[in-house]
């Protein structure tokens, strides 16, 4: 029998027999009243097919990312635990180019299983919920790789495909045509565990552990091209409060709520993207799994204003009490919540002073990491190779280098490319197809993607010479849909000044070092004009919402009343990031074609990109002002030269070190000039 063959034969028992494993009755002792026992909840979330430790946009491995050390990390607590219960809380199935292959390139057929779960299934996952970004590919190709039967509009109504061998739960997603959730909102798991008696001996018993999922509810908005007309969305907090008392009913001793969202303590709204601060007050949870906002809770250092509300423990991991954790993204961390349980002789119950919440690192030491799993990297060979040889496909060439290093202080370099393709595309299309806006003058908006937000790795940066597609996945990170808006000269004003809102508000008088960029406010919103015919200033000494000005076209003042399309994505146009005037309403054109899809036509078209043509249009600069102290941000180190090439000439370098530990520089921009 050959290897290949074996393979297939061992993934199909996986997949036919662990499922029936997590569902077969748990024959077990009765607990003896006064038992106890120490049930660790382990939690992934944000994966997004981080399968193994490399990047595959800069073609090299990446060690502090990867399932492969997350599993590490996973067998080393079941040999700490004797009872562990191993959860992912979604993001998991979209985020690189191995995810992208798997979707847009080569699906697996129907009786193969997508290689994120192929990793999750060897490990032995016991549940899951789905993240906002499981809906980017539509709900045909998220019905068939989850083994599921969707019964809604677009779907066919085939043979149920291969899937995860565990139970994927989401409470708040309905389908319009059955009034049904989409998945099963809830699962009890029979979970047998090793307890001790109040004698202090050892017995096998069981536990029934209740999992239920959320995720935010607006992927009616962020993906409304795959939802609409196909399913609906419920609160967070009444869809909790519906179906908890259900699953104690049904003999649920145990509730795990895993919520793809962070915390937010606003005046609840079911459409609130971040419900969890309130989920957390619903009576019944007693653990509650965190992630989509790709940070790491507990974390007595954090800054995080979400992690520093009332009722908000960030040095236990505990929200209004309930033991809560969030392990940051791409496989950095594994949560571990070290329940201590006491058996009444009816029921078990979590002694929460005893409780011990933890988010473990794959990171050792500065450049030190565990070591990954070979076995995990092993499941996946084929897929991790198949997709190097994808992305390494020529598409054109560039003369110049195009970073994202310095787009925080108006390098377009990174940028522009993006959005000539977007303009061009809209302007054809407009050609064809709405002769009504031809008059109109068509902008584009992109931003930087990748801006060094967990370390200096993250930055978009493709070299000079052949352009392949990594390159393109590189200056355009997500499989968006190219989406056009009708606005006015003053919704495309505040359309900027949101977007401004991505640096702090700087005082001239103070002589103290200054941070120019406003962290909370992500990279991925700091949406940009480059164009030749657009003009303003960010004057970043006034308030937010005060700072666009001088803002004209073709060198004319652009009056409020003016009429612009300007291209973007669906994320942006149907809300995402909470732009105001962008909720889907004022859409012209809803592309059915992938942004990055329109950037390599583009490129190909091009054939070679030069810094005139593809590099030079910077539309935005500072207002200009005398700061008595120095305003600072933070980049890759030694790259001055690079600022000086894209005609950043107020550039300096402070520090080759800025003490972040995320290998970043301190530079310092001059406002004056």
């Amino acid at each position: 029998m050959n290897r290949s063959l074996r393979h297939q034969i061992s993934t199909a028992l996986v997949a036919t027999f662990t499922p029936l494993l997590l569902n077969a009755p748990a024959y077990a002792a009765k607990a003896p009243a006064g038992a106890t026992a120490v049930l660790a909840v382990l939690e992934t979330s944000d994966l997004h097919a981080n399968v193994v430790g490399y990047d595959y946009y800069k073609l090299a491995a990446e060690p502090s990312i990867g399932v492969d050390r997350t599993a590490t990390l996973i067998k080393a607590a079941r040999k700490e635990f004797a009872n562990t219960l191993l959860l992912d809380n979604g993001d998991t199935i979209q985020g690189t180019a191995f995810a992208d292959y798997q979707a847009l390139v080569k699906p697996p057929a129907c009786n193969e299983v997508l290689g994120i779960y192929k990793i999750m299934n060897a490990l032995g996952y016991e549940g899951g919920t789905v993240g906002n970004h499981e809906f980017n590919y539509g709900l045909p190709f998220l019905n068939r790789i989850t083994g599921s039967q969707f019964q809604v509009k677009g779907v066919d109504k085939g043979a149920r495909c291969a899937g995860p061998a565990f139970p994927i739960v989401l409470a708040n997603v309905n389908s319009l045509q059955t009034k049904a959730p989409l998945f099963a909102p809830y699962q009890i798991i029979d979970k047998k565990i090793m307890a001790r008696g109040p004698d202090g001996k050892p017995v096998e018993t069981l536990v029934k552990v209740g999992i239920i999922g959320f995720t935010p509810p607006d992927i009616m908005a962020w993906d409304k091209r795959w939802l609409e007309g196909r399913v609906a969305t419920a609160g967070v907090r009444e869809t909790a409060e519906k179906y908890i008392p259900e699953m104690r009913k049904k003999g649920a001793q145990l509730i795990v709520a895993l919520s793809h969202g962070g915390l937010d303590d606003a005046p609840y709204s079911p459409a609130m993207e971040s419900a969890n601060w309130h989920l957390a007050k619903v009576p019944g949870i007693d653990v509650m799994l965190m992630g989509h906002a790709h940070q790491l809770f507990p974390n007595a250092e954090s800054t995080v204003p979400q992690f520093n509300l009332p009722g908000v423990d960030k040095a236990r991991g505990l929200v209004h009490g309930v033991p809560t954790v969030m392990p940051s993204q791409w496989g950095k961390h594994l949560g571990v919540v070290q329940l201590h349980l006491a058996y009444d002789g009816k029921t078990w119950s979590v002694d929460k002073d005893k409780t011990v919440v933890q988010a473990r690192a794959t990171q050792t030491g500065p450049k030190t990491f565990v070591e990954p799993d070979a076995e995990v990297a092993a499941l996946v060979r084929a897929e991790h190779e198949a997709t190097i040889a994808y992305v390494k496909t020529p598409v054109g060439r560039s003369a110049f280098r195009m970073t994202s290093y310095f787009a925080d202080v108006g390098d377009p370099s990174a940028l522009e490319v993006v959005n000539r393709a977007q303009a061009e595309y809209v302007g054809n299309y407009v050609k064809t197809n709405l002769p009504q806006y031809a008059s109109l003058p068509v902008l584009s908006v992109s931003a930087p993607f990748k801006a060094g937000f967990p370390s200096v790795t993250d930055y978009t940066d493709v070299p000079a010479g052949d352009l392949a597609l990594n390159n393109a996945a590189d200056l355009y990170l997500f499989p968006n849909s190219l989406y056009a808006v009708k606005v006015d000269g003053a919704g495309l004003k505040a359309w900027l000044e949101t977007a401004a809102q991505r640096f702090n508000t700087i005082d001239p008088a103070v002589s103290a070092p200054q941070e120019l960029v406003n962290t909370r406010f992500p990279s991925f919103n700091f949406d940009t004009i480059t164009s030749k015919d657009v003009s303003y200033e960010i004057d970043v000494t006034k308030k937010p919402g005060e700072r666009i000005v001088n803002l004209t076209y073709l060198g004319k003042p652009v009056a409020p009343t003016q009429a612009f399309l300007v291209a973007t994505n669906n994320y942006r146009a149907s809300g995402g990031g909470g732009f105001p005037g962008l909720d889907g309403s004022n859409v012209v054109i809803a592309s059915p074609d992938n942004n990055r899809d329109i950037l390599i036509a583009h490129i190909r078209g091009a054939k070679e990109l030069t810094r005139a043509s593809h590099g030079a249009a910077r539309s935005w600069r500072f207002a200009r002002v005398e700061t008595k102290g120095q305003v600072v941000f933070h980049s890759a180190p030694g790259l001055e030269g690079l600022a000086r090439e894209a005609g950043l000439g107020n550039v300096s370098q402070v520090k080759a070190d800025d003490g972040s530990g995320k290998g970043t520089a301190l530079y310092a921009v001059d406002l004056s000039k």
